[in-house]
């Protein structure tokens, strides 16, 4: 019983510690690293108690630290388990209660609507309690399989006895900790993306067809979007930027992965006017905007627990900046897809308002893509037309 005890102690020397400044997986690693008396098995129960204590996000911020680990553990076990019946017994029985059932049997009950900040802000489409519930719940990974590797990636993974499940032609999900890494040629034969991000994808489809595209992934990270409007979009000139060098340097080597070798990559600041490499007209801007990423809270909890509301006032000010830049570069008749992970309307609907009312362009087709009932990423995307 001890050994449970003491990494209920060692998740709260930790939690006392972490401020929020860095991703918690990185934070947890050099933490680890100084602390090396913990073995693999230990780390991971360690690891999970504190992902537990960050998923009650902004309720009952004002127990005890040891006890709010213990009720968050309580609420994300879906079956009885040697953690539970050990730290807490006569809850462990009850594990295979309903979230919304273990929410009001725990001291202080909980309202599952105080576990985010501003439900009222979500956007309309959004079920704010269903999403609330789903933040107890570490979402699935998902790989989108590329054109002519479907089958051979499904056969790699039956022969390691890695279970699936086949949602689509082209997408499969996976338990979260699944290691595919060594099993698989990534970004060659299947990308790691989520299920809502891939489904972004259906949205290109909606385009007018017509030869050779020009394409700009205008915020492009580390390129998920551009290699999959590659394979879906065909032959395009494709140009990428990003505001991180770094962010371009990784980009580069995915590319490379993928068997992408012709576009343009650029280091840009959007906020300010385009450098001379992006002063032309594209037919497609793909505007993967920074944002809260509210809507992948249930993969990085630490982050709807520390979350300042008032940084959505800067990102959207951010996100009006980008897009009154890049509209600029887009032929007449030319296509914006606006994309966030977000689930905050400051940052999805009222962006769409702005770019019809105060940039002109026609909106064509908007989604709020909700994956809290699929253990995927909530996402928005809207695609929107420039005037011929």
């Amino acid at each position: 019983m001890s050994r449970f005890f003491s990494y209920l102690n060692t998740a709260t020397d930790i939690l006392s510690q972490y401020k929020g400044a860095e991703p918690f997986t990185v934070f947890l690693k050099k933490y680890f690293s100084q602390h090396k008396k913990s073995g693999s098995r230990d780390r991971k129960y360690i690891a999970h108690l504190c992902y537990c204590y960050f998923r009650l996000g902004k309720a009952i911020k004002e127990i005890a630290v040891q006890e709010r680990i213990i009720i968050g553990l309580f609420i994300c076990s879906p079956t009885p388990n040697e953690l539970l019946e050990q730290l807490r017994p006569e809850w462990n029985e009850k594990a295979g209660l309903s979230i919304q059932e273990k929410l009001a049997l725990v001291s202080p009950p909980v309202d599952v609507t105080d576990i985010f900040p501003r439900v009222e802000q979500l956007s309309d489409r959004i079920e704010k309690e269903q999403f609330c519930y789903s933040l107890f719940i570490q979402p699935d990974l998902f790989l989108r399989l590329r054109p002519g590797h479907e089958e051979e990636v499904k056969s790699k993974l039956k022969k390691q006895d890695i279970l699936f499940e086949i949602i689509g032609d082209d997408c499969l999900a996976l338990p979260n900790a699944s290691k595919v890494d060594t099993l698989l040629l990534l970004n060659k034969e299947a990308v790691i993306q989520d299920q809502n991000s891939q489904r972004v994808g259906e949205l290109f489809r909606k385009m007018e067809a017509r030869d050779h595209l020009s394409v700009w992934d205008c915020c492009a990270a580390s390129g998920g979007k551009s290699i999959m409007a590659k394979d879906i979009l065909g032959d395009i000139e494709l140009t990428v930027s990003d505001v991180r060098e770094n962010i371009i340097h990784n980009l580069k080597k995915r590319f490379a992965e993928a068997g992408i070798n012709k576009y343009k990559s650029i280091v840009a600041d959007l906020t300010k006017p385009v450098p001379p490499l992006l002063q032309q007209q594209f037919d497609l801007i793909i505007a993967d905007v920074p944002c809260s990423g509210s809507g992948t809270w249930s993969r990085t909890p630490e982050q709807l627990y520390y979350f300042d509301h008032s940084k959505l006032e800067e990102y959207s000010m951010l996100q009006h900046k980008i897009i009154n830049t890049v509209t600029k570069q887009l032929k007449p008749g030319g296509y914006l897809l606006y994309i966030t992970c977000s689930v905050f309307k400051k940052e999805n609907e009222l962006q769409i308002s702005y770019i019809k009312e105060k940039l002109g362009l026609a909106e064509i087709e908007t989604s709020v893509l909700a994956g809290y009932n699929e253990k995927a990423d909530t996402m928005f995307a809207s695609l929107l037309r420039k005037p011929l």
